[in-house]
């Protein structure tokens, strides 16, 4: 059987179709030959690091805490900021040494003139007023030292650690007389008459908080790094009252301390064996001593500083404002 053959039908030229068909060609074809579009991105936006607060917290060991200024020294040669520094005891003597100015070279030159005799004025009837030691003289040298009377006007801020001797409770000094907090910061019980200010009495923080690392946590340290002096045995048996209460009191803190330094980013523990705390004529040994030290701990130091550094957005300049242009 044959079939007849069969062709597609075109629409006319002047049939509707044959222009609908047109016009959708036209619409067409430029979306078919047009290339793709690229995403759209934004620029990347600026940033800026914001290093962590640095703080210092400073604690007691007599006269073998001018190791401490070693450290400062070290801490100023590598550019090392210090934010805040707070201490306990001679820690207390030596921050405020430095806070003062912020200059490691003026604490220096304080910490060389200062003699057993200022720290140390002894006085027979001072026994009935509960220590030995009056204290005064501290605050004479402290007066006459430095040049900021107040702790609140000081270059860097500072903070002093006493200890309430009715409530046992550490008190923080931010305010007041430099001399007169220092000089509560280090009544050792038992060696320094306790320090009268106001309605309260005071003395050595490190009763309750030999080295201050929590102290500098509160008051806003991101990082921070502690001095702790080694309390090291005694070249030979304590001899006198000072001497016995001195090294009761050492064997306290020393169980204390390392609760307290767990607060501490980085701890420095200056090598100060064989200095008695009373010995004043081995400050250079000391002072080297707590730059070696330092030394060795500015690697652990620059890493806890980069951990705790953040990055932020630089923030755009106010509308209609820019450089050259005022707000």
């Amino acid at each position: 059987m044959h079939l007849p053959e069969t062709r597609p039908t075109l629409p006319r030229p002047d049939s509707p179709a044959t222009g609908a068909l047109l016009l959708l060609a036209v619409v067409l074809l430029p979306l078919g030959c047009a290339p793709a579009r690229p995403p759209v991105t934004q620029p990347p936006q600026a940033m800026r690091s914001v290093p962590p607060k640095v703080g210092l917290a400073l604690g007691g060991g007599g006269a073998r805490g001018f190791a401490e200024i070693g450290v400062l020294r070290v801490l100023e040669q590598e550019k090392i900021p210090i934010d805040l520094v707070v201490g306990t005891s001679v820690g207390s003597l030596v921050g405020a040494m430095y806070a003062d100015s912020g200059r490691v070279l003026d604490a220096e030159f304080m910490a060389v003139a200062v003699k057993e005799e200022d720290l140390f004025d002894y006085h027979a009837l001072s026994f009935f007023s509960g220590g030995l030691v009056q204290g005064q003289g501290l605050e004479s040298f402290i007066r006459a030292h430095l040049k900021h009377a107040n702790i609140e006007d000081m270059k860097v801020p500072f903070a002093a650690v006493a200890v309430d001797l009715s409530t046992g409770r550490p008190i923080v000094f931010q305010r007041g007389s430099v001399a007169r907090a220092v000089h509560a910061s280090c009544a050792i019980p038992g060696v320094f008459v306790p320090v009268q200010i106001g309605d309260a009495t005071y003395v050595d923080g490190g009763v309750v908080d030999p080295v201050p690392a929590d102290v500098a946590r509160q008051l806003g340290a991101g990082v921070v790094i502690a001095v702790a002096i080694p309390r090291g045995l005694p070249m030979k048996a304590p001899g006198n009252a000072v001497e016995v209460a001195y090294q009761g009191v050492a064997i306290m803190q020393e169980q204390i301390t390392q609760c307290r330094l767990r607060e501490a980013d980085v701890v420095i523990r200056p090598d100060v064996t064989g200095v008695a705390f009373d010995d004043f004529s081995q400050k250079k040994r000391l002072m080297e001593a707590g730059e070696a030290a330092a030394r060795l701990a500015l690697p652990e130091i620059r890493a806890a500083i980069k951990a705790k550094t953040r990055l932020v957005p630089v923030e755009a300049p106010a509308s209609g404002t820019g450089a050259g242009q005022t707000p």
